[in-house]
């Protein structure tokens, strides 16, 4: 087990902005490091992932902290999650998609004291082997660990086209461009960061503007431009053959996550903004 440091004192707290939700289940911390899950109906897929987990001892260096965002499919029975060492179970009970729910889980492990926040999509797409590599650069003293796929070592299968173009050619270009960092591989949210940039008040997470994916493209534009330190990884992402486990609409949702791109690379969400 690892030696758990002392919680740093949460500045100002009472400004940030949280949408309300439920602690429907909670262990207590037994790490400095924590890996969030989003969920929403992912059915067998959260519990594949949690399986793989479980399999490759990630509760032994981090703990897992589950946030729903009000799933139906029974997914998330009690007992299944307590034998797959997941610490704890948040239900985002106000409006709000992805940004919301990570807003609700982020306050959440830093009022209980995590120094490191790893976030990996619940659908299973993501390989959890690259979790203690994520956690290792943070005890290092890096902030932003962004998973790629696109980078020697990495491995992108049966991504579709259109969504590959997209994040080669317009995403990860412009955010590059913008933030001044190099990224390759901007859209997926297996990203981990330090609890001293989640908490600088310059970044402001707590904020209702990050309601949908927001969030995601902000911290890549934002942490960059601050001078925090950021590094790529390389990681597996594996689509399934057939239909393409996302929440993003094919037309609608895109032309959303465009329109979010350009408002971050023009510093439309900062805090000063």
């Amino acid at each position: 087990m690892n030696t758990v440091s002392t919680p740093s004192i949460i500045a100002d707290r009472s400004s940030w902005q949280v949408p309300d939700f439920k602690t429907l289940l909670w262990l207590g911390r037994r790490h400095d490091a924590c890996v969030v899950i989003p969920v929403i109906n992912e059915g067998e897929r959260i519990r594949n992932l949690l399986a793989r987990m479980s399999a490759l001892k990630i509760a032994d260096i981090a703990d897992i902290v589950i946030v729903d965002g009000g799933s139906t499919d029974g997914s998330l029975a009690e007992e299944f999650l307590q034998q797959h060492d997941v610490r704890a179970l948040l239900l985002k009970t106000s409006p709000g998609k992805l940004s919301a729910q990570l807003r609700c889980a982020y306050a959440f492990v830093l009022d209980h004291g995590y120094e490191h926040i790893v976030t990996i999509d619940g659908n299973d797409k993501d390989d959890p082997d690259a979790i203690p590599r994520f956690v290792e650069a943070l005890e290092v003293g890096v902030d932003f660990v962004q998973a790629s796929r696109f980078l020697a070592g990495g491995v992108a299968e049966n991504t579709p086209k259109s969504r590959d173009l997209a994040i080669r050619l317009i995403h990860a270009p412009m955010l590059s461009l913008f933030s001044g960092f190099s990224w390759t591989d901007t859209t997926q949210g297996f990203r981990a960061y330090s609890r001293k940039m989640l908490l600088d008040p310059r970044v402001g997470i707590f904020r209702n503007v990050f309601m949908s994916y927001e969030l995601l493209v902000y911290l890549s534009y934002r942490a960059p431009k601050l001078g925090y330190q950021c590094v790529e990884l390389p990681t597996a992402r594996r689509y399934p053959k057939g239909e393409v486990p996302t929440k993003i609409s094919s037309v609608k949702g895109n032309y959303s996550v465009l329109k979010m791109l350009v408002m971050a690379c023009l510093g439309k969400y900062n805090v000063d903004a």
